[in-house]
């Protein structure tokens, strides 16, 4: 059986796709230097796995308007 490779994750596994904990990863939300979480059903708050792994190969510069550098 192949492995499901997920579009949106939760803020434990976001932080693990960049290699942080979960607090130093909601700092980073926080000061704006990483997208916020999208509520994609009510109370479902994911971040968008491809648009983390843009980060951490830095291919993230088009299309993060929300992001403070």
């Amino acid at each position: 059986m192949s492995r499901i490779t997920p579009f949106y994750v939760n803020e434990k596994n976001a932080a693990a796709l960049l290699d942080m904990g979960v607090s130093e990863f909601r700092a980073h939300v926080k000061a704006g230097h990483l997208p916020r979480g999208q509520e994609i059903v009510p109370g479902l708050l994911r971040w968008d796995a491809e648009s983390l792994r843009m980060i951490g190969r830095g291919a993230a510069v088009e299309g993060m308007q929300g992001v403070e550098w």
